[in-house]
């Protein structure tokens, strides 16, 4: 059997040029540290274009497309804002990308929420917007893009598109290790997660036959750059919690490779993943810096004292 991805296609992973080399993609939750990350990643292997996607108008991605700008002049930057688990917000970013570029390549849904620390903090309103961001989103990009991504058209031309010579194209889900294990932060985060994964695993049978494939990359502890000073304990403006509530101690005797992780290295399996590199992987949850040994693992235990007796019900472990 050939290889469907072969050097001389289009989608070729070996192509001098960058292995996304006219890509156009989607990368929601584009000011979030892993989204920011993800968008360089993409626009340093080639991507033609990329829509960094921002929860509000408000949100700024100016440095970031001009710092792509001035190190991947090739690849355009457009800032736009999306709600991603907003069905009919999606359905108009995609055919605003295929009226524009006649062609959708790789999403990548990285608009995760991270919710309240513990039950007692947690009210339904939480858990739906939870559910919202980090199960929803996907869930709307695994009904509706892979559509688009089965087509190919010039550029402003795409009622007459035809068929990709080639069927390619990649969805992508940033979780967390919250999508297979609890204990990582509150209810909210854990079970949504799970929810997230469950999209990934029921799109390979949705996708049988489409040539679109859909993966997971679920990190471990990540140091997105924010400490306790300037974080929102109800966990409702952010999608990962901040790397030092475990000491450094801590994660050398907890965390596999015994350090936090970094956003550009979240991005660079995001890379791989985008690519023909992982032709073959679909339904795959990459975890990333496993924990050597998670049933120990309390976040609550890092928890500055007063938010921990005040807040938490019941005892700390």
């Amino acid at each position: 059997m050939p290889d469907p991805i072969d050097s001389s296609s289009p989608f070729s992973p070996y192509r001098s040029d960058g292995k996304l080399y006219g890509f156009v993609c989607v990368v929601t939750g584009a000011t979030q540290p892993i989204g920011q990350a993800i968008v360089g990643e993409l626009a340093a292997h080639g991507a033609a274009c990329i829509y960094a996607c921002t929860r509000t108008t408000n949100e700024d991605t100016s440095d970031l497309a001009s710092s792509l700008g001035e190190t991947h002049p090739n690849t355009k930057i457009i800032p736009y804002p999306l709600i991603a688990a907003d069905e009919q917000a999606t359905l108009t970013l995609i055919d605003d990308i295929l009226n524009s570029l006649g062609r959708l390549d790789v999403w990548v849904s990285s608009s995760g929420l991270l919710g309240p620390p513990s039950i007692a903090m947690t009210t339904p309103s939480d858990l739906q917007k939870c559910f919202e961001a980090n199960s929803l989103a996907p869930f709307f990009a695994l009904k509706y893009a892979p559509a688009a991504m089965g087509k190919l058209a010039s550029k402003g031309n795409y009622p007459n598109a035809a068929p990709k010579d080639q069927r390619y194209g990649s969805i992508i889900v940033v979780s967390s290790v919250a999508s297979t294990y609890g204990g990582c932060w509150g209810p909210c985060y854990t079970m949504s997660s799970h929810a997230a994964l469950g999209v990934v695993q029921a799109g390979v049978a949705v996708l049988k036959g489409s040539g679109v494939r859909i993966n997971c990359i679920s990190p471990g502890q990540i140091d997105v750059g924010i400490d306790l000073k300037g974080f929102d304990m109800r966990g409702m403006k952010s999608q990962l919690p901040p790397a030092n509530l475990q000491s450094a101690e801590s994660q050398k005797e907890h965390i596999g490779l015994e350090r936090a992780g970094l956003p550009s290295e979240v991005a660079r399996v995001a890379g791989f993943l985008a690519s023909g590199f992982s032709s073959y992987m679909t339904g795959a949850n990459s975890e990333l810096s496993f924990p050597s040994h998670f049933s120990s693992i309390r976040v609550a235990v890092e928890l500055p004292d007063l938010f921990r007796e005040s807040r938490l019900p019941g005892p700390v472990p």
